[in-house]
C-alpha cells in the first residue's frame, strides 16, 4: 500500500488540535506528518502518535519538499495565499476556510453526500461550513427520495465555532457571573453567557449575516440544487461545543413518516435518536467527540402539504470541520488503491 505525506496547516488552533486527535484515531497510511502554523505559534512542541514534533512556520517555500495532501485550518487569508502554492507543487489541499467554497472550479465536499465530486478537484477541495455539513448529511437522502421544495434553517451554534476567543468569552462569563464583575470580551459584541446572539459573522446589505448566506449557498451547491428556496437564521448560544439545528423541510412529494424515519436510519453518517416517550432526542453534550450527525424530534409539519421538522445535532469541531476534512483525505486514499 502506498504511503503518503500530509501537512496540517493551523496545527495549534482549535480545529488543528481536533484534527490531530482524529488523525491519531484514523491511522491512515501516512508515512510523514508535518505541522505548520503562523510565526506566532511556530516553534511550539507538540506530541503526536507518541512522537514529539516542532511546529514549523508556514512560508511560501514550505511545500517545496513535496506533499500528497494538506489540510488547511488557518483562516481564509492564509488559505488564499498558500493553498494555490501547495496545489502548484502537486499537493491536494483540503481547505477548512470559506475562501474557495463558492468557487465553481472547487468541489465542496461532504463525503456521505457527494463523494463523486472529489475527483473533480484541480488541487483544492473546500470543506463546507460546520453548520452546513451537519444539515446536508440527513437532507441529501431525503432530497433524493422526496425532492426538497424549501428549507428553513434555525441554528443554535456553540462558541467553539468562533475559535479560542469565543470559548474564552463563555468561560469568563461563567467565572464572573456570581461576582457581577465586568470583563473584557475577546470575541463577541455582547456577553454570550446567559445570552443568545442572533449574529454570526458580519451583517450583509440584505439583512442576513454571512453565516446565514453561507448555509443557503453551500447547501444549494452540495445538493446540486442551485435554485432551491432556502432561508436561515443562525444564533450563537452559550454552549461550549456541538451545534444544534432546527430544520424545517417542505417536499415536492408526499411521504409516510415511518418511511422517512427508516430512510434516515439507513443513511450513512446519521444516527436517529427519536423516542419522545422516554425523552430521547439529540443533545449537544452527547454529540461531543463523535463524527455522526444525530437526528430527532422528527415530526410532520401540518402547516404545509408535505413538510417535516428535524432536530439535528453534531460536533462542529469534528464532523463540522476536522473530521470531514480528514474523511475527504481518506476517500482520496481509498480511490487511489
Amino acid at each position: 500500500m502506498k504511503e503518503y505525506k500530509l501537512a496540517l496547516v493551523g496545527a495549534t488552533g482549535v480545529v488543528g488540535r481536533i484534527a490531530r486527535n482524529v488523525l491519531e484515531e484514523k491511522k491512515l497510511p501516512i508515512k510523514e506528518y508535518v505541522f505548520f502554523s503562523s510565526s506566532k505559534s511556530a516553534g511550539t512542541e507538540i506530541e503526536f502518535m507518541g512522537k514529539k514534533y516542532i511546529v514549523k512556520e508556514l512560508k511560501e517555500d514550505s511545500f517545496d519538499e513535496g506533499f500528497d495532501f494538506a489540510i488547511f485550518s488557518a483562516g481564509g487569508d492564509t488559505s488564499k495565499k498558500y493553498s494555490p502554492i501547495a496545489a502548484s507543487k502537486g499537493c491536494v489541499v483540503v481547505d477548512n476556510s470559506s475562501a474557495f467554497r463558492m468557487d465553481p472550479e472547487v468541489p465542496l465536499i461532504v463525503p456521505e453526500v457527494n463523494p463523486d465530486k472529489i475527483k473533480d478537484n484541480k488541487g483544492i477541495i473546500a470543506n463546507p461550513n460546520c453548520s452546513t455539513i451537519q444539515a446536508v448529511v440527513p437532507l441529501k437522502p431525503l432530497d433524493e427520495k422526496y425532492k426538497i421544495k424549501r428549507i428553513v434553517y434555525s441554528t443554535y451554534q456553540a462558541v467553539s465555532g468562533a475559535g479560542l476567543n469565543g470559548i474564552r468569552d463563555l468561560e469568563n462569563g461563567i467565572k464572573k457571573y456570581e461576582s457581577k464583575e465586568n470583563y473584557e470580551l475577546q470575541k463577541f459584541p455582547y456577553p454570550i453567557f446567559n445570552n443568545c446572539l442572533p449574529h454570526i459573522d458580519v451583517f450583509l446589505d440584505n439583512g442576513y449575516t454571512k453565516e446565514e448566506e453561507k448555509m443557503i449557498n453551500e447547501t444549494r451547491k452540495i445538493l446540486d440544487r442551485p435554485d432551491l428556496p432556502i432561508t436561515a437564521t443562525t444564533v450563537r448560544v452559550p454552549v461550549f461545543n456541538s451545534h444544534s439545528e432546527s430544520i424545517n423541510v417542505e417536499f415536492e412529494n408526499d411521504f409516510e413518516l415511518d418511511d422517512l424515519i427508516k430512510t434516515l436510519k439507513s443513511s450513512e453518517g446519521v444516527i436517529v435518536e427519536d423516542d419522545i416517550d422516554n425523552n430521547i432526542y439529540p443533545l449537544a453534550i452527547n454529540a461531543n467527540n463523535h463524527d455522526e450527525v444525530y437526528v430527532g424530534r422528527i415530526r410532520r409539519d401540518f402547516s404545509v402539504k408535505s413538510g417535516v421538522n428535524l432536530w439535528v445535532v453534531a460536533d462542529n469541531t469534528r464532523k463540522g470541520a476536522a473530521s470531514n476534512a480528514i474523511q475527504i483525505v481518506e476517500k482520496m486514499i481509498e480511490n487511489n488503491k
